[in-house]
């Protein structure tokens, strides 16, 4: 078989097990004695087995078959899941994420086999050895002490005894049949599905224990039991089921009256394959839980896995189709038939509809990123010799996919930062009367066509006379202006490339590379940053970013002879404004908008663009864009309003892309282009 055609698809899984599998690990950590967290950590680690044994990937398929080992003995309570044993499986999964990572960049697990992690695991088990070779030979014979007073594997119930002696009295015969599958295989789930098909093509299947669902996410212990109708014989089912590959042993049970005649209604409790929100006064109507023909293939088709270069695609034609849109409600201004105008109206909702479609196809939630941050901030504890507590909240929270792959690094960067610069040791925390734990919050949540993520700790914050004197060593500003300089610029100058307030370089921080790191890659995403802070209380990181790159409203202006865009996001109002009303203070333009100072901007000027040659009455009076960057707020000086448009935002390209003020551009109905305005950039 050529495995390599399913490399993306193991790539994809791969990820979203291990990162299952660091959810649960760290769930482990804080309560070692939960049984469904360990189960959940076999599953996991039984698929990734299974999935790199299928493509081949030997060494990943050792690493995972040694972590089964140690995770059966905790799930059989031989071990017990201590701070060292937990330490080695984050090794492992550091070891597959370091095997994933090869196979992204070379199709291939490379060379390492990780023999210490492996050698660990073993460690851990020449302690109860013996134990365990006597429970691996009683795991295939767990469902004996489960047999009912009938003697069966199955409970039944006031519904199962009608339908059992409605197929008697037509000459059917039930069996109830248990299946077990050999350990070593390695998709015990793809081995059940066998078994179902085959047993379909013979019989109707009534029940089965567990469930189907379970059976088909693997959450069974290599058996499980069902229930059938059929016009074959005992001796069939024994053949068939044998003939199967990897079946250990199969046991057939005929089903008699002497099984069903004590079941009375209401007098029977319905059995694990029923499903417990099921009411009392319901159970007599209780519909079996066993897979009908292809069920479980059809409970696998619920979502389906699509590369984001497809959605890409299919949103560069969305965006084609509003251009297009837009031009046909441009043409024909003077002469337009009643037809006319209302097939432009339909076309325009079902582009709209379409987009909206789009856009939530492209939509994650933020928790993708969030997740990995626990382990993180777990190791970085350890090595900091610091009581560090993550609390996280809006993991929902949705973003655009092209945004969710960026912002992860920016994150990594800030919380490293709290809990390096901003948390104080232990020791130091007591002395100053707060918890020896420090705390860290992350939570992010939706603000109009924005997406807040804040970074809060209840640390030391910010020492200002500090970064003070560090401007002025760094010869950034001379003593009299740092001087002058007011708390929240003084913090402006932390996002100044290798600007660092750390007294020694650590493996954390200290090399001045990242909060200039963060802000480049948050504006080049749209987005703004900002940071408050309290001396003695903790400081609050809050990043703003755009909820889509891809098409957005926005307002329509024009300034000289050049039509621009203002992202709507990014407006509070539009205002007219005398000329004479506007004043200066510290040498920069202001207005006074009801009680609030509104730096003023005239967009002409910083963008350089020719004025339009009015002049006179005209100039009396200005129209004044009033827009938002966090709390900051300015008044954009424009020549005139063309109005709300929905645009397509389009890259200036690799040799255009640094330009000053300039986010993008967007080609308008008529045909030209139009530059998007970067508010971010210039508030």
């Amino acid at each position: 078989m050529d495995a390599s055609q399913y490399l993306d698809v193991f790539i994809d899984e791969a990820k979203e097990n291990m990162q299952s599998l660091n959810t649960s690990l760290l769930e482990l950590e804080s309560d070692p004695t939960n049984t469904s967290i360990l189960n959940e950590i076999f599953r996991v680690a039984h698929t990734l087995k299974g999935m790199a044994g299928t493509m081949g990937f030997s060494r990943m398929t050792a690493l995972t078959h040694h972590m089964e080992d140690v995770l059966d003995g905790l799930r059989n309570n031989r071990l017990k899941a201590g701070s060292n044993i937990v330490d080695i499986l984050f090794k492992c999964l550091d070891a597959l994420e370091s095997y994933v990572n090869e196979v992204i960049a070379s199709g291939q697990e490379g060379e390492e086999e990780y023999q210490d992690i492996i050698a660990s695991l073993s460690d851990i088990l020449k302690g109860e050895a013996d134990g365990q070779t006597e429970n691996k030979q009683k795991d295939f014979q767990p469902a004996k002490d489960g047999r009912t007073a009938s003697g069966l594997r199955l409970k039944l119930n006031i519904y199962d005894r009608n339908v059992i002696e409605k197929a008697m009295e037509e000459g059917l015969n039930v069996y109830e049949i248990h299946i077990e599958i050999d350990k070593k295989c390695l998709l015990k789930a793809a081995r059940a599905f066998i078994i179902f098909q085959l047993l379909d093509k013979s019989s109707e299947i009534m029940k089965s224990m567990p469930p189907v669902e379970d059976i088909e996410d693997e959450k069974f212990d290599y058996y499980f039991t069902v229930m059938v109708i059929t016009k074959h014989n005992r001796d069939y089912f024994i053949k068939e089921l044998n003939s199967v590959a990897e079946v250990r042993k199969v046991e057939v049970t005929p089903i008699t009256l002497k099984h069903v005649e004590n079941i009375k209604p209401g007098a029977v409790t319905h059995d694990v394959s029923d499903t417990d929100r099921i009411k009392a006064a319901d159970r007599e109507q209780i519909k079996t839980s066993a897979p009908k023909p292809g069920a479980i293939k059809r409970l696998t088709t619920k979502t389906v896995r699509v590369d984001i270069e497809r959605l890409d695609v299919l949103m560069n034609l969305v965006s084609e189709l509003i251009i297009i849109k837009t031009r046909l409600a441009d043409i024909g201004v003077s002469d337009r038939s009643s037809d006319y105008v209302t097939t432009v109206e339909n076309l325009e909702r079902v582009t709209t509809r379409l987009h909206d479609a789009v856009m939530k196809a492209r939509m994650v939630p933020i928790e993708n990123v969030f997740s990995r941050f626990p382990r993180m901030v777990r190791d970085i504890s350890r090595e900091l010799q610091k009581e560090i507590e993550l609390h996280m909240s809006g993991e929902e929270t949705e973003l655009d996919r092209t945004v969710i792959d960026e912002i992860g690094e920016p994150l990594i960067h800030i919380i490293r930062n709290s809990a390096d610069h901003g948390l104080e040791k232990p020791d130091v925390r007591v002395e100053k009367g707060k918890n020896k734990c420090g705390n860290i919050w992350l939570k992010a949540y939706q603000d109009g066509n924005n997406v807040v993520i804040e970074v809060e700790d209840d640390g030391q914050g910010i020492d200002i006379e500090k970064v003070r004197r560090r401007i002025v060593e760094r010869g950034l500003e001379s003593e009299e202006v740092a001087a002058g300089l007011s708390d929240s610029d003084i913090i402006k100058y932390l996002f100044a490339p290798n600007f660092s307030t750390a007294d020694k370089i650590t493996d954390l921080s200290g090399r001045g590379v990242g909060l200039d790191v963060v802000k480049t890659k948050i504006e080049s995403l749209g987005g703004a940053i900002e940071i408050e802070t309290e001396q003695g209380k903790g400081s609050r990181v809050i990043i703003r970013l755009p909820l889509t790159l891809a098409i957005i409203q926005a307002l329509l202006v024009r300034i000289g002879t050049e039509k621009f865009a203002i992202p709507l996001s990014n407006i509070r109002e539009i205002t007219k404004i005398e000329a004479s009303d506007i004043q200066f203070v510290r040498d920069r333009e202001v207005y006074f908008l009801r009680d609030s100072v509104i730096p003023v901007v005239r967009l002409g000027e910083v963008l350089k663009v020719p004025e339009s040659g009015d002049t006179g009455e005209t100039k009396k009076q200005l129209t004044c864009v009033v827009v938002r960057k966090g709390d900051k707020f300015s008044g954009f000086i424009v020549d005139s309003l063309i109005g709300q448009k929905e645009i397509v935002i389009k890259s200036l390209g690799r040799l255009l892309a640094n330009i000053r003020h300039i986010a993008g551009a967007t080609i308008l109905g008529d045909g030209n282009v139009a530059l998007i305005i970067d508010v971010n950039s210039i508030v």
